[in-house]
């Protein structure tokens, strides 16, 4: 981490500020003018935040021409974090992902890719024309969760493929589990391959030794982080990091802008300002605080026999975001759906749930007394739960994703015509859609795969589970598009 000094300027934030203050009156959009024109009761719930809700001002800077502002608070978070290029992403990190893949490969080029990537990882295989070629991450039969691939998994599909222009890693995982980023780099860039990283829920990392290292640390050519995953920002807003000469900074920005909407929300913007600025002050405190309150959690959960609690012990060598609270229920009987509509009607709602698993979030926010009323609850919610035990989930009734092959590339697909059948009848038919189950969106079927008889059987499983579906024209998943 570079050393930024006790500066904790927010330049956008400041001129946001002035031009509120001075009273401008609006003769131009947004339409609601200033709040005056906003219904009632949503201005009221909004407050004074609603005057600061401008158009693309000249005094406010241009996102895709920044200047001034924008300019001087883009530089402030890429020397916050250490890259060469800091880009504001408000149109969330799939955003930033997209951008990635299409400053660093051309139509047609080769990316090598962890499976359990992110959904919108496949938005940019589209959108850039990029041929994937995919690895199967290392698997936790324990907790029924994929870890991260390996140093030698990516050396060994390296040497295979030659074509291969560039690695793309999510770490740290929705889990909290972190690759060995700093070998798979070395490795990327003994074979000419640049390294990315969706480091969505990684804003936060590098901060403290209590945590994994950042992508960036660890030589990563870019990364993508949700500055409001786990961060001060509004919902939505994000940053991409560049650094190194292995990318081109003026391509990313003219992706960038490509990328982002003509009419960015300055509220979204400033609250990125304002995020950097905290942790830039703060990013020590705010790690160990986060860390502090996630271990009041993990030993609660953990005083209860039969609750397994995820551990680096747990993740095969590999760093642990320990702010992650992965907690099995698998002994219990329960899948994780049940436990967290559970707490749900406790009033607790949690970040993620799997078959097995319930995940929660917990960040520097969760230093309050009403943190400590939540695991009062939380407790409350146990004890009932193991008052009326089950049999133990079986393993074959959550097992893992099953492995499929692919017979085109996902733009092929964009563009063939599709046609929907009953997902029963789909075996052998090559899909036209994404299938996920949402959280943690990790793609079950992806366009230009082959449906195979295991496929329908793992998505009859999760549906009978209660996970949500996503991706499907029929969220009910009864239906699949095939190509036709």
């Amino acid at each position: 981490m570079k050393d930024t000094g006790n500066s904790v300027a927010m330049p956008l934030v400041a001129a946001m500020l002035q031009y509120k203050h001075e009273d401008v009156y609006p003769l131009h959009t947004p339409g609601h003018k200033g709040g005056r024109g906003m219904e009632r009761l949503l201005r009221q719930e909004l407050g004074g935040s609603v005057a600061m809700d401008v158009s693309l001002m000249s005094e406010l800077d241009d996102i895709h021409e920044p200047e001034t502002y924008i300019k001087a608070g883009q530089d402030l978070a890429a020397q916050t974090y250490g890259s060469d290029a800091c880009f504001w992403a408000v149109n969330g990190t799939s955003q930033a992902i997209h951008a990635m893949l299409l400053t660093a490969l051309n139509p047609g080029e080769r990316l090598l890719l962890p499976r359990n990537a992110h959904r919108s990882v496949a938005g940019g295989l589209v959108l850039g024309g990029i041929e994937a070629v995919y690895l199967e991450p290392e698997y936790c039969e324990e907790f029924g969760l994929q870890l991260q691939v390996t140093p030698p998994t990516v050396a060994q599909a390296l040497a295979a493929d030659s074509a291969i222009k560039a690695v793309l890693l999510t770490s740290p995982n929705y889990y909290g589990v972190a690759a060995d980023v700093r070998a798979i780099a070395d490795i990327c860039h003994e074979r000419g391959a640049v390294l990315l990283v969706d480091e969505a829920h990684g804003p936060h990392l590098g901060f403290s030794d209590l945590l994994p290292p950042s992508a960036l640390q660890c030589g990563a050519d870019a990364c993508a982080q949700s500055t409001h995953k786990i961060l001060g920002a509004m919902t939505q807003c994000s940053m991409l990091h560049v650094q190194g000469a292995r990318l081109d900074l003026q391509r990313a920005a003219d992706v960038m802008s490509i990328l982002t909407t003509t009419s960015p929300n300055y509220l979204l913007m400033g609250s990125l300002d304002a995020a950097r600025a905290q942790v830039q002050a703060h990013g020590k405190e705010m790690a160990e605080t986060a860390v502090a309150a996630a271990a009041k959690l993990r030993k609660l959960c953990s005083s209860f026999t039969g609750l397994k609690v995820l551990t680096e012990a747990d993740c095969s060598g590999l760093r642990l975001d320990s702010t992650k609270v992965t907690v099995n229920f698998a002994a219990w009987g329960y899948t994780g759906v049940e436990v967290g509509d559970a707490f749900r009607a406790a009033r607790v709602a949690v970040e993620l749930v799997d078959a097995q698993n319930v995940l929660f979030l917990v960040t520097y926010a969760d230093n309050t007394a009403d943190y400590d009323a939540a695991l009062q609850r939380i407790e409350a919610v146990l004890k009932k739960l193991e008052q009326h035990k089950r049999p133990p989930l079986q393993a074959e009734k959550v097992g893992r994703v099953p492995v499929t092959t692919s017979q085109m590339t996902l733009r092929e697909v964009f563009f063939r015509s599709k046609v929907s059948v009953p997902l029963l009848e789909a075996e052998g038919c090559v899909c036209a859609e994404q299938v996920s189950f949402y959280p943690p969106g990790i793609p079950v079927l992806l366009p230009g795969e082959v449906i195979t008889r295991e496929i329908i059987a793992y998505c009859v499983a999760m549906k009978a589970l209660g996970l949500p579906v996503s991706g499907p024209a029929d969220s009910s998943l009864t239906q699949i598009r095939i190509v036709k």
